[in-house]
C-alpha cells in the first residue's frame, strides 16, 4: 500500500517528510518522492531507489520549506519509473505548459476508476500528461477548478472522482495551506504543539515523534 506524508508549519518540515517516509518503508514501494514550496515555486525530488537515496537528493538540492508533501508508491497505473513517481504537478494548459513552473502538487493513494474519461476531458482542454498515472489526472483536475481557493477546488474535484483515494494537495499560490481528502483509503490528520503545525499521513506511524494528537478522517 502506498504511503502519504504531508506537513505545514513555521519551521523546515522536510526532515519530517523524509522521516515519515522511512517509517512507512515497511509497506514496501517501488518509487518515492517529495515536493515542497521553495522561494515561491514548487520543487520536487523523486527516485525509483530507496528513501535513503531520496534523502541524498533532497540534501544535494537544498530542499527546505515549511510546506510539503511526500509519497512512497507501489505501481498500479504506469510502470515504476521516475516520471510516474509522486508527487505529480499540474502546469496548466497549452503546448508550453510543461515549461512553466507547476501550480498544483499532489500525492495519492488508491485507484481512480474513471481516470480514462477524466484524462480525455482534460486533454481536450489543453492539459499535457507526462505520466501514465491516474494521479496526474487528479492534479490536472484540481488545477482546472482552481480559482484562488485550494480547498474549494479539491472539494469540487473529488465530486468527479469514482473509486477509492486519499490525497494531499498543495498550491504554489497558497504558501501556508495543505488540503487533504479521502474516500475508501485511510488518511489521518496530526495536530502539532499549540496548533502551529499540521500533518497528513496515510498511517499514524508516519507521524510518530512529531505529534500524538491524531484525528482519523
Amino acid at each position: 500500500m502506498c504511503g502519504i506524508v504531508g506537513a505545514v508549519g513555521s519551521r523546515n518540515i522536510v526532515p519530517v517528510l523524509v522521516e515519515g517516509l522511512k517509517r512507512l518503508e515497511y509497506r514496501g514501494y517501488d518509487s518515492c518522492g517529495v515536493a515542497v514550496l521553495l522561494d515561491g515555486q514548487l520543487q520536487r525530488a523523486r527516485s525509483t531507489s530507496r528513501v535513503a537515496e531520496l534523502q541524498a537528493q533532497v540534501d544535494t538540492d537544498g530542499l527546505s520549506s515549511s510546506l510539503g508533501i511526500a509519497h512512497t508508491r507501489w505501481a498500479t497505473h504506469g510502470a515504476p519509473a521516475v516520471h510516474n513517481a509522486h508527487p505529480h504537478f499540474s502546469h496548466g494548459t497549452g503546448a508550453d505548459a510543461t515549461q512553466r513552473p507547476g501550480r498544483i502538487a499532489l500525492v495519492h493513494n488508491g485507484i481512480i476508476e474513471n481516470h480514462d474519461e477524466l484524462r480525455a476531458q482534460l486533454q481536450a482542454r489543453g492539459y499535457v500528461f507526462l505520466s501514465q498515472t491516474d494521479t496526474e489526472v487528479i492534479a490536472h483536475l484540481v488545477d482546472s477548478l482552481y480559482d484562488g481557493d485550494l480547498f474549494a477546488a479539491v472539494q469540487a474535484a473529488v465530486q468527479q472522482l469514482q473509486g477509492g483515494y486519499a490525497i494531499a494537495v498543495l498550491s504554489k499560490d497558497e504558501p501556508h495551506r495543505m488540503v487533504g481528502a479521502r474516500a475508501g483509503s485511510p488518511l489521518v490528520l496530526g495536530v502539532g504543539a499549540d496548533g502551529a503545525e499540521h500533518f497528513l499521513a496515510s498511517d499514524a506511524m508516519a507521524l510518530a515523534g512529531v505529534t500524538d494528537q491524531i484525528v482519523y478522517l
